[in-house]
């Protein structure tokens, strides 16, 4: 069973890499809709648009990445993104215009979309096949421990110092990233043989499907890591909106264990079923805190919590075993592009999320962004029931 073994020195190096870039990107997200309109007197609607603009560049480059790692050497690529994305915290800290701030958030988006790529398809290459769902579970984990402390931290700098301080933390964690991803070592990759580039070397054409449903379910995901704070205030609870993101990270950590060896004995669209639902019920009791607090404040924020815990729970149930049905609708030459089709699927939605409520929010309020989401996501469900789960099982191969 040697050949099983899932830890390994590179294996650990890549997940604190992981957590480390994950920390700094968390540091900042629930902090930025302040930073725009404390700094740059935005708007929410506004602060939406610039915050997407990230998104945006990321889901644009991951299609390219996925093609480049899948046609060169991937470390190389990897340990280059990182150190884009790094430098760039340093760039904020100088940005003393909304459009070279924007600017600053378009390259970040863009390194970001391919060291996200780049260090997920590194995972699949030295884990073994038979521990896929199991080592990126783990590997999701570190996002989620990453998540359940840095929107805390990033909030709590916040409240007691300045954005520059944030700046310096962030650019201090992915700093310690970046030296650890350098300890990683990859298996040399064979030469593939040169092919007409055509659409599904940057695409996934049999995830499309897969791809439109988690499209689905990201929407509302997107409108909760950035404006689960400003609607925190809607509801009157003033202080430890960063323990929601703790919470949910929880669930998220809790979940990834179970479903990833679940999704090692094949029950990938069970697995995905499952958290589907869970993220549903959630969604629909979000935006029912709104009126809940006009009835019993106490009972919202309760209820507010605990739908951050079962969120959790939801979403780390679906993770590994979407990325899982990914590859293994892919052949082992398009690792990279079954996993770039993945992702851009999830960041098309958040880019879609962060507008969408942006502007629900100024028009109306949060609680409607939320409801909306809801509606997607019983879309989402009837659509992987009826399309998904019928086309993978028919052409999945492995």
């Amino acid at each position: 069973m040697t050949q099983d073994r899932l830890v390994t020195p590179s294996y650990c190096f890549i997940l604190s890499a992981n957590f480390l870039l994950y920390f700094g990107f968390y540091l900042l997200m629930p902090v930025l809709p302040f930073y725009l309109t404390e700094v740059f007197h935005t708007g929410n609607a506004t602060a939406g648009i610039v915050l997407s603009c990230y998104t945006i560049a990321a889901l644009t480059i991951r299609p390219f990445s996925g093609y480049l790692l899948d046609t060169f050497a991937r470390k190389p690529l990897y340990l280059f993104a990182f150190f884009i994305f790094t430098a760039i915290f340093a760039g904020y800290l100088l940005a003393g215009s909304l459009t070279l701030f924007i600017i600053l958030r378009v390259l970040h988006g863009v390194a970001f979309g391919t060291v996200t790529v780049s260090g997920n398809t590194i995972v699949i290459d030295i884990t073994p096949s038979s521990r896929r769902g199991t080592a990126l579970g783990y590997y999701g984990l570190s996002n989620n421990i990453a998540m359940s402390v840095g929107p805390m931290v990033g909030l709590f700098l916040h409240d007691f110092y300045s954005f520059p301080t944030i700046f310096i933390c962030a650019l201090g964690s992915c700093t310690l990233g970046f030296i650890m991803a350098t300890f990683v070592k990859t298996p040399v990759k064979q030469p593939i043989k040169r092919e007409p580039i055509s659409l599904d070397r940057f695409i996934l054409l049999k995830g499309i499907p897969a791809g439109f449903a988690l499209l689905l379910l990201s929407i509302p995901y997107g409108m909760t890591t950035t404006y689960v704070a400003m609607y925190a205030r809607q509801l009157g609870i003033t202080g430890g909106s960063g323990l929601f993101f703790t919470l949910m990270a929880i669930g998220m950590a809790v979940s990834r264990i179970f479903s990833g060896k679940q999704v090692d004995k094949g029950r990938i669209p069970q697995v995905i079923s499952l958290g589907m639902y869970l993220a549903c019920f959630c969604f629909f009791a979000l935006a029912s805190c709104a009126s809940i607090a006009h009835w019993n404040s106490h009972v919202s924020t309760f209820v507010y919590f605990g739908v951050a815990l079962l969120l959790g729970v939801g979403f780390g149930t679906m993770f590994p075993a979407f990325n899982t049905l990914f590859v293994n609708l892919a052949p082992n030459s398009q690792r990279g592009t079954a996993t770039s089709t993945y992702l851009t699927s999830w960041d098309v939605g958040i880019g879609i999320g962060l507008v969408v409520g942006g502007y629900i929010g100024q028009i109306s309020t949060f609680d409607m962004a939320y409801l909306f989401g809801a509606c997607l996501t019983i879309i989402s469900i009837l659509y992987f029931h009826l399309r998904v789960a019928p086309h993978f099982e028919r052409n999945k191969l492995r």
